[in-house]
């Protein structure tokens, strides 16, 4: 391996390819550690192990799998590769010394830090956004976009703030754009009439609502087209999808930003406003 990227770019493969070989345990590290590369850089141990919901002596057991002495060595290809991602030399000695920090140093507490932690973290997302997206999806999902007589946006949840922007931005745009908020436990009745020729925009982040899922297989069985927007690569949004989105939001102590889903949300928007303007 010549260099952090294509590190990191390796390692990353090697646990999508032995996924389904994996252990139930080994494949929560796994999952979350392909859909939060930028956080697992700056996380102690014990938060990663709290966040992917098994006990710190997993996260030695999959470093060794993939042959890692153990975890931290495993850290340093995520931590360096990030550094190779930062061109200005000011920041990189920035994301130095945050890295170097010790696992028991005090976390942000004032306003001010508070706000310079989250611009930080949500500045890597989009950058994280702008070169994992794959342009071609990109088009496809505008064309689908364009051509459906309807549009159809589920988000429940935190989702909703994402899917509610998106269909206000739909109608502004003239659109046959209707969000699917189950109102009054009506969630199947709001996409009955769902068919081939309309796309269902599916927002959805772990741990994943039960509604979205049924919602979106719903969809499928009618021959509709399926955007979705998830945060991981084994999301059950995805095995339904036309286009899958995987958005990898910023992280501060357990909260997690929308600012990479509604950057999206207004490219997809904005794109199919300018296909309009040309037509």
């Amino acid at each position: 391996m010549t260099n952090n990227s294509t590190q990191l770019s390796l390692l990353q493969d090697d646990i999508r390819r032995r996924y389904d070989t994996l252990s139930k345990r080994l494949k929560q590290v796994a999952r979350y550690i392909l859909d939060n590369s930028n956080s697992i850089a700056f996380d102690t141990v014990a938060s990663i192990a709290q966040q992917a919901d098994v006990p710190p002596s997993t996260l030695i057991r999959f470093s060794n799998a993939f042959g890692f002495s153990g975890f931290n060595e495993m850290k340093q290809v995520f931590r360096q590769h990030l550094m190779e991602e930062t061109v200005n030399y000011t920041e990189r000695a920035r994301l130095f010394r945050q890295t170097a920090i010790d696992e028991t140093a005090t976390p942000p507490e004032t306003p001010a830090e508070i706000l310079n932690v989250f611009t930080m973290v949500n500045s890597q997302a989009l950058q994280q956004l702008a070169m994992q997206t794959n342009p071609q999806h990109l088009d496809k999902a505008v064309e689908l976009l364009d051509q459906a007589e309807n549009i159809y946006v589920i988000g429940l949840r935190r989702s909703f703030s994402v899917a509610s922007y998106l269909t206000y931005a739909l109608r502004h745009l003239e659109r046959r754009a209707f969000l699917i908020d189950g109102l009054g436990g009506m969630f199947t009745e709001q996409l009955s009439m769902v068919n081939p020729k309309d796309v269902v925009i599916a927002i959805s982040y772990s741990p994943y609502a039960r509604e979205a899922v049924e919602l979106v297989e719903l969809g499928a069985r009618r021959g509709a087209h399926l955007i979705a927007i998830t945060d991981s690569q084994v999301s059950p949004l995805a095995a339904f999808s036309d286009v899958c989105f995987v958005i990898r939001e910023a992280q501060v102590d357990g909260f997690r930003s929308q600012v990479a889903s509604l950057c999206l949300a207004q490219t997809l928007a904005v794109s199919l406003a300018l296909n309009n303007a040309e037509a």
